[in-house]
């Protein structure tokens, strides 16, 4: 009869990710994909949230930053208007980014989608985002 020792757990050491693991670009980014780049950092959004928002995955948000190709043509509103700009805005590389106005990303995404709803219920949604405001800014002071 043969008997099996356990042999000792593995002692792994866990690193958090951090900026100096990220992936090195091998080539420099088009222009067209540094302009999306640019507008989606100065939204505040990582690929992956930016590609929720206009329905997309996040490998092909990756593929446009990195590609000669601009989105395709279906994308390009749903993109202009989450990175709050206009279609021609997103496509001259030469256009200044500017201080979006207005709530980023999921808020705004929200708020969408919110003014689709019927008047009776924007209210509602009005009345209580408007405590929880001021609610936090009592805390707050």
């Amino acid at each position: 009869m043969q008997v099996f020792l356990p042999l000792e757990p593995l002692q792994l050491k866990i690193v958090p990710y951090n900026a100096v693991m990220a992936r090195t670009l091998t080539k420099s980014r088009s222009p067209q994909g540094a302009r999306l780049a640019e507008l989606r950092k100065a939204a505040h959004l990582s690929q992956a949230a930016l590609g929720r928002l206009i329905g997309e995955k996040q490998q092909n948000i990756a593929f446009w930053e990195q590609s000669d190709k601009p989105p395709r043509s279906d994308v390009l509103p749903k993109l202009a208007r989450v990175l709050g700009v206009s279609v021609e805005q997103l496509l001259d590389v030469n256009s200044p980014i500017g201080r979006r106005n207005g709530p980023v990303g999921k808020v705004r995404k929200l708020f969408e989608d919110v003014s689709e709803l019927p008047r009776r219920q924007q209210e509602k949604v009005v009345e209580f985002v408007s405590a929880l405001v001021e609610q936090y800014k009592r805390q707050a002071s």
